[in-house]
Formats: structure tokens, C-alpha cells, sequence
């Protein structure tokens, strides 16, 4: 049986931390999809299309690691999928609370389902796109919280 994941997000950019997370969780896995979630009433601050383009270029000689894009429920789309694992990184004991209620809920929604945590590293525990986010807002630069295939401009 092969073993893949789901790593859903809306990578709004995709950060240092998310590209750990995955590059991480490779020796886990025997493919890891990232899924791009899409919810129509969310304005993103970067076009779907970019967004893909970054998480592929970043991945490029990954051939393990697959982009999609998805609508509705994470849940919905493991089942079309026959995804057994959802992934997950953790930087604090809060983001913790928040994922263990959406992983028991997926859970109980799809019972074959498991949602994998994995630690972020110490020096991306502080990071986060809407931080990164904030930064491009203001003016500021955000490159060295970004994959270096990410170009913000």
C-alpha cells in the first residue's frame, strides 16, 4: 500500500516553515500532495496560479511531491483521493488545541483518517504567512522567511 499525505494550506506564500514541514516528512511518505484549499469568500493575497508556480518550482526535483488545488471540506478530498494521512506541522501549543479538534472532527467524519503532527524547527516556530504577509503590506522585505525559488515581487 502506498502511503501518502495530504498537506492542506493556502500557502498565501508558502514559507521557509512549510517547505521544512514537507521536506521533513518526504522519508515518511511515498507521496505527499499539497493541496492549495480555494474558499471563494477568502481574498488571498497572492493569485492561485503564483502560488502553484512557487510550490512547484520549490519542489522541483521532488518527483514524490505532487501540487493540487481543492474547494469545500479537507475531509471530502481524501476520500476522492483514498488519502489516508493528513499533514500537519505544529510551531506552538496553540496551533496544537486548534489542529487536534479539526483532526478528531476529520476523524469522526472519515474514521480511516490520520492527521500526522510534525514540529516545526526552532527558528520557524515565530514564522507564518501572515506575518510574511504583513511584511510585503509594509514595505518590508521578506525574502528570508520565503523558499529562495519564491519571487515576491
Amino acid at each position: 500500500m502506498n502511503k501518502v499525505a495530504l498537506f492542506p494550506g493556502s500557502f498565501d506564500p508558502i514559507t521557509k516553515g512549510h517547505e521544512s514541514i514537507i521536506l521533513r516528512a518526504i522519508p515518511l511518505f511515498d507521496r505527499i500532495i499539497v493541496a492549495i484549499g480555494v474558499n471563494v469568500e477568502k481574498n488571498y493575497f497572492f493569485p492561485l496560479e503564483k502560488r502553484m508556480n512557487w510550490i512547484r518550482k520549490v519542489f522541483k526535483e521532488y518527483p514524490s511531491i505532487e501540487v493540487i488545488t481543492y474547494e469545500g471540506l479537507t475531509v471530502d478530498l481524501c476520500k476522492s483521493l483514498d488519502v489516508r494521512y493528513i499533514l500537519r506541522g505544529l510551531r506552538t501549543s496553540a496551533d496544537f488545541e486548534f489542529e487536534r479538534s479539526i483532526g478528531q472532527m476529520n476523524k469522526m467524519m472519515l474514521p480511516g483518517l490520520e492527521t500526522v503532527f510534525l514540529l516545526t524547527t526552532p527558528e520557524h516556530t515565530a514564522l507564518n504567512s501572515s506575518i510574511v504577509r504583513d511584511i510585503i503590506r509594509n514595505g518590508g522585505d521578506a525574502s528570508q522567511f520565503v523558499p529562495d525559488q519564491v519571487d515576491l515581487i
